[in-house]
């Protein structure tokens, strides 16, 4: 039921000319109320020398102090607003794994916004107001589930605020409510698809699915074949998280060809994850973001530790002339060092998944040896195999890894559904016990 790409606002079809002067105003507007509200940023930029008048060109933002996500941690909960706690309206807040959570708050305003730029990227995926979205994201601190929610109903499309777990409850709700749109975790959508055919329903027959809206995860072209395959379905990469507002920020077009960010909310740069320099075009770094918008919590060059590039051309196929960035590759502190070699996971899942006997259920397992580092990968076969099978096909797998990591990894195949199994959060893919 999905149609045609449309455009909601006319700044996507907007002149640079047009888009960096409003930029531009958003910039400098951004970085007064900073200075003037919150007592971390007054005191973070007198120290970096720079006053809000010192913002004079786009380029400027160079001057500005990145800010990390431990400042957010060291300011919790509420030293980052810009407002009074009696104008927020809806808190969320990141996972405290290793420290304090980052909360995040909005006003009335920031909520607008927010739902404006999800129906933009509903939009660009070509979901309309004829469509039935079933979101099977978490309602809670997570950004994901209410961003997707608010977006569908901005849309005027039909939201089911399904949530996550209870997956056989959702292969059925998905078949009897005619849903054709799934907004999920990557690796659910194929969860849902394994769970739907023990269950003896077709995914691609017996389901009227035809747009996948994916994102909060690492998720290799090779995954998205699989999905794209097993559900009949065009599936799109969208980006975003907490502190950006949630998902939203970024999405592909139909052309799938890097993801549009809505330039008239948020400023990107791609810089040097070591010198924090800005990278050339089409080469990779860290994607650094200033939100132009965000009223309750103004953030100055948030550095996402997402691998990214910038596009060289500015303008699309598609109409928009909103600068793109490349899916993400990962994140900088989840890059493994191996005995002195950088292996990104986001490697290993693209040479996994090319291969059509094993499915999508792995592990990354790096351990100390003695004076050395040792890489395991566990991966589950499509189907049950004999041990001879499975050592060859081990063998096959390691030298494949072997050829692109240039390190040799240990492989283990083993059957189906003996990996652990998440039912709607993010996968568990790598597991470093040298940090245990």
């Amino acid at each position: 039921m999905a149609g045609k790409p449309r455009i909601l606002h006319p700044i996507e079809r907007a002149s640079r000319e047009e888009i960096e002067k409003l930029q531009l105003q958003r910039l400098r507007e951004t970085v007064k109320r900073a200075y003037e509200r919150v007592p971390f940023y007054h005191r973070k930029l007198k120290e970096a020398g720079v006053r809000p008048e010192d913002i004079k060109t786009l380029e400027d933002v160079r001057k500005l102090p990145f800010t990390v996500k431990n400042d957010l941690r060291e300011n919790y909960p509420y030293g980052l607003f810009a407002v009074p706690l009696s104008e927020i309206v809806e808190i969320h807040a990141s996972s405290g794994t290793t420290g304090k959570p980052t909360v995040v708050g909005y006003t009335r305003r920031d909520i607008e916004n927010w739902a404006e730029l999800m129906a933009r990227s509903f939009a660009a995926a070509g979901v309309t107001s004829e469509d039935i979205v079933y979101i099977a994201l978490g309602y809670h601190w997570f950004t994901g589930g209410l961003g997707f929610h608010y977006g569908a109903q901005k849309l005027g499309a039909l939201a089911v605020p399904a949530g996550t777990g209870f997956t056989q409850r959702h292969v059925m709700m998905i078949r009897d409510l005619g849903a054709t749109v799934l907004g999920a975790v990557p690796n659910y959508a194929l969860r849902l698809a394994e769970v739907a055919m023990e269950m003896g329903v077709d995914p691609a027959r017996d389901t009227k699915l035809r747009t996948g809206i994916f994102g909060a995860e690492m998720w290799s072209e090779e995954l998205r074949k699989r999905i794209n395959r097993i559900w009949d379905m065009e599936s799109y990469d969208i980006y975003g998280m907490s502190e950006l507002y949630g998902p939203g920020t970024a999405i592909e077009c139909h052309l799938h060809d890097g993801l549009h960010v809505w330039e008239d909310h948020y400023l990107v740069e791609v810089v040097d994850p070591k010198t924090g320099e800005p990278v050339e075009p089409e080469e990779k770094g860290v994607l650094v973001v200033t939100p132009l918008t965000h009223d309750a919590m103004p953030l100055i060059r948030y550095w996402t530790n997402d691998l990214t590039f910038m596009y060289d051309s500015i303008s699309c196929d598609c109409g928009r002339n909103m600068r793109r960035i490349g899916r993400i590759m990962g994140r900088a502190d989840d890059m493994l060092i191996i005995n002195g070699v950088n292996v990104f996971p986001s490697a290993v899942e693209e040479v996994l998944l090319s291969e059509p006997r094993v499915n999508h259920h792995y592990q990354i397992i790096v351990e100390r040896e003695g004076n050395l580092d040792r890489m395991y990968v566990v991966v589950e076969a499509a189907k049950k195999m004999s041990e001879e099978e499975k050592q060859r096909l081990a063998s096959e797998l390691q030298y494949r890894l072997h050829e692109v990591l240039m390190i040799n990894p240990r492989v283990q195949v083993v059957d189906p559904g003996e990996l652990p199994r998440q039912e709607g959060g993010k996968a568990k893919r790598i597991i470093d016990k040298r940090k245990m």
